[in-house]
């Protein structure tokens, strides 16, 4: 057959026969540091992914202190405001109460200096009129009486005094 010859003629067939000849021969050689290169490769990815899952866990745990971390400041943050709320109420009841206090403080000094100047205006009047009735009286006597009638009625006057003082004593 004619056939066969044209197999060693066509330029396909020696391209495959050396194609498998160079990898039958150089195969090994090249695959090995090829396979090593890809192993290499494979454990480098191996690892950066062991790196990132770990890396990952990591963060996760950060991310969870965080947010308890936060939890808490807020928890916190919400405690001191009820404790200046409750404050500054204590504050204002205690502010109203001293102003209730100082007010009745007030008053009550108000009315005693109303009090002492009232006291004082009635012992004024009651003074002026002890004056004006002893100038009054004084006046008609001299006008009145004679020195006999005056020692009579300074003899009187002597007699009722131990009970006009008894009376004012009482009073």
């Amino acid at each position: 057959m004619h056939h066969d010859a044209s197999l060693w003629a066509d330029p396909r067939f020696w391209v495959g026969l050396a194609f498998f000849l160079f990898f039958a021969i150089f195969g090994r050689k090249m695959f090995t540091p090829l396979l090593a290169v890809l192993d290499n490769r494979s454990a480098g990815i191996k690892r950066e992914l062991e790196e990132a899952g770990r890396l990952r866990q990591e963060a996760e745990a950060m991310l969870a202190d965080a947010q308890a971390r936060r939890q808490a400041a807020l928890q916190e943050a919400q405690a001191m405001l009820d404790n200046a709320r409750a404050e500054a109420q204590r504050a204002s009841e205690a502010a109203r109460a001293e102003a209730a206090g100082s007010a009745a403080r007030r008053e009550r000094m108000a009315m005693d200096r109303i009090a002492a100047a009232e006291k004082a205006a009635v012992t004024d009047v009651r003074q002026a009129a002890a004056d004006l009735a002893g100038r009054a009286a004084e006046r008609i006597l001299a006008d009145n009486f004679s020195a006999e009638a005056d020692a009579t009625l300074i003899d009187r006057a002597i007699q009722g005094l131990p009970a006009a003082l008894a009376s004012r004593r009482a009073a």
